[in-house]
Protein backbone atom coordinates (compact mmCIF):
# COMPACT_ATOMS: atom_id res chain seq x y z
CA UNK A 1 0.00 0.00 0.00
CA UNK A 2 1.75 3.11 -0.96
CA UNK A 3 0.12 6.52 0.98
CA UNK A 4 1.36 10.34 0.30
CA UNK A 5 0.27 12.95 2.41
CA UNK A 6 0.29 16.02 0.61
CA UNK A 7 0.82 19.63 2.38
CA UNK A 8 3.85 22.29 2.70
CA UNK A 9 4.44 21.99 6.78
CA UNK A 10 1.95 23.50 7.69
CA UNK A 11 0.57 22.29 11.65
CA UNK A 12 -2.61 20.99 9.94
CA UNK A 13 -0.20 19.07 7.48
CA UNK A 14 2.04 17.93 10.41
CA UNK A 15 -1.67 17.10 12.20
CA UNK A 16 -2.20 15.15 9.36
CA UNK A 17 0.45 12.80 9.23
CA UNK A 18 1.07 12.34 12.38
CA UNK A 19 -2.52 10.51 12.22
CA UNK A 20 -1.94 8.81 9.23
CA UNK A 21 1.13 7.52 10.95
CA UNK A 22 -0.61 6.10 13.94
CA UNK A 23 -3.60 4.66 11.97
CA UNK A 24 -1.44 2.64 9.89
CA UNK A 25 0.94 1.34 13.07
CA UNK A 26 -2.50 0.57 15.14
CA UNK A 27 -4.12 -1.17 11.71
CA UNK A 28 -1.03 -3.26 11.27
CA UNK A 29 -0.95 -3.23 7.76
CA UNK A 30 2.21 -3.00 5.85
CA UNK A 31 2.35 0.57 4.14
CA UNK A 32 4.95 3.01 2.61
CA UNK A 33 3.55 6.91 3.34
CA UNK A 34 5.26 9.43 1.90
CA UNK A 35 5.24 13.23 2.59
CA UNK A 36 5.04 15.38 -0.12
CA UNK A 37 5.69 18.88 0.63
CA UNK A 38 6.71 20.55 -2.86
CA UNK A 39 4.12 22.78 -4.65
CA UNK A 40 4.51 21.50 -7.81
CA UNK A 41 4.45 18.21 -6.80
CA UNK A 42 1.20 18.34 -4.81
CA UNK A 43 -0.66 20.33 -8.08
CA UNK A 44 0.86 17.16 -10.11
CA UNK A 45 -1.40 15.01 -8.07
CA UNK A 46 -4.73 16.79 -9.02
CA UNK A 47 -4.72 18.78 -5.33
CA UNK A 48 -5.39 21.69 -4.93
CA UNK A 49 -5.74 22.07 -1.51
CA UNK A 50 -3.84 20.50 1.57
CA UNK A 51 -3.64 18.59 3.84
CA UNK A 52 -4.61 15.82 1.70
CA UNK A 53 -4.42 11.77 1.24
CA UNK A 54 -3.45 9.66 -1.35
CA UNK A 55 -3.99 6.19 -0.61
CA UNK A 56 -2.76 3.82 -3.41
CA UNK A 57 -3.42 6.32 -6.30
CA UNK A 58 -7.03 7.36 -5.30
CA UNK A 59 -7.54 10.61 -3.52
CA UNK A 60 -9.38 10.46 0.36
CA UNK A 61 -9.35 13.83 1.37
CA UNK A 62 -8.55 17.01 0.66
CA UNK A 63 -7.93 20.37 3.12
CA UNK A 64 -9.33 18.53 5.91
CA UNK A 65 -7.50 17.28 8.44
CA UNK A 66 -9.02 13.02 8.49
CA UNK A 67 -9.97 11.36 11.71
CA UNK A 68 -8.02 8.27 13.23
CA UNK A 69 -11.16 6.24 12.52
CA UNK A 70 -11.46 7.28 9.51
CA UNK A 71 -7.70 6.63 7.86
CA UNK A 72 -8.27 3.12 9.57
CA UNK A 73 -11.93 2.89 7.59
CA UNK A 74 -9.29 3.57 4.09
CA UNK A 75 -7.21 0.94 4.92
CA UNK A 76 -9.64 -1.90 5.28
CA UNK A 77 -8.96 -2.29 9.14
Amino acid sequence: MEIKVLGPGCPKCHQTEQIVREAVAEAGVEADIEKVTGTMDIAAAGVFGTPAVIIDGEVKIVGKVPGKDQVKSWLGS
